[in-house]
């Protein structure tokens, strides 16, 4: 097993009565990418903020590479590179300029930081912005930017907190390769966002939180393994007895059926041939049927089941 990079125990951070962290544990390997996940609230950034010792906290203890952080842990933090989602950059320095600022805070030889800088530059594909001031920035370019900044001095930790927002699917994909090529380069990374599909792409395990708490943790696979539902058939039917309908909800394996006049829906928890013994039943009845989906369950499904709601209905 790969050492733990970070280590938290026990962490607990109140604003007055407000509890925002609620002895939350957690604890990221050497090597892993990392999704931290959790709506508008449930304590991602308070954590991330103690992790980096920018926020004071009531009681528990992290670890960051073996070592207790502090807020002088300056040889830690010269090995953790930060992209939070505010893109945070000089508008008066152009793209190279800024690249090559963030670099010197950590790299003093300028022979080395050059050729960083230069790294970062060609690693997040601003070769022809180098003048570019950040305001002439696309959206998408502007976040490439605001990762080279983060990035340039090789982190072994690296932390991205919603790097995609905002930004059209060429950047996003292009952003997502580069934090799988960083990873493959030896850094961990942290990586909070919103966008599910992103999370099932690159990350290798997850935490999701809720009010300060850790509610399940695992692969993608293994937290969908923890939900009811396994399968989700989707059926365009025009007209559809209830009878049939009954039939079709004493499968095994079947939990719940929905018929809407247009679209039947069955959730089944479980089961190899879901699907088959479905449209038998149909097929038996000489029900006509169109399209047919099956789906199945996704990081949405298995948030909407752990906590209630939707994660994304959780942003609105």
């Amino acid at each position: 097993m790969n050492n733990p990079v970070v280590k938290i125990e026990n962490l607990v951070k109140r604003y007055g009565d407000l509890v925002a962290l609620d002895h939350f544990s957690l604890e990221i390997r050497e090597g892993e990418i990392f999704g931290l996940l959790g709506p508008n609230g449930s304590g991602k950034t308070t954590t991330i903020n103690c992790l980096l010792s920018l926020l004071s906290y009531d009681k528990g203890d992290i670890a960051v590479f073996g070592q207790k952080m502090t807020p002088s842990s300056y040889d830690i933090k010269k090995e953790i590179g930060v992209i939070m989602q505010n893109v945070a950059v000089f508008d008066e320095l152009n793209v190279y300029e800024n690249i090559d600022y963030f670099c010197g805070l950590y790299i003093r030889d300028k022979a080395q930081r050059r050729q960083y800088v230069d790294e970062a530059v060609q690693f997040v594909g601003l070769e022809d912005f180098l003048k570019f001031r950040p305001k002439k920035l696309s959206g998408g370019l502007l976040r490439r930017l605001n990762i080279a900044c983060g990035i340039a001095h090789k982190p072994k930790l690296i932390i991205l907190d919603e790097p995609t927002v905002a930004v059209d699917p060429q950047s996003r994909n292009r952003i997502l390769e580069g934090i799988q090529t960083l990873n493959r380069n030896g850094a961990t990374v942290i990586y909070t966002s919103h966008y599910m599909e992103e999370v099932e792409q690159i990350c290798t395990r997850i935490a999701i939180m809720d009010k300060g708490r850790k509610i399940a943790e695992g692969t993608k696979d293994e937290l969908k393994r923890m939900i009811r539902n396994t399968e989700t058939v989707t059926i365009e039917v025009l007209e559809l007895d209830e009878a049939v309908r009954a039939e079709i909800a004493a499968l095994p394996h079947v939990y719940e059926t929905v018929f809407d006049g247009k679209t039947l829906t069955v959730c089944c928890s479980g089961g190899k041939h879901n699907l088959i013994r479905i449209l038998g039943v149909l097929q038996a009845h000489a029900v006509s049927f169109g399209r047919v989906y099956s789906e199945l369950p996704t990081l949405n499904d298995v948030f909407l089941e752990i906590t209630g709601t939707a994660l994304r209905d959780k942003e609105e």
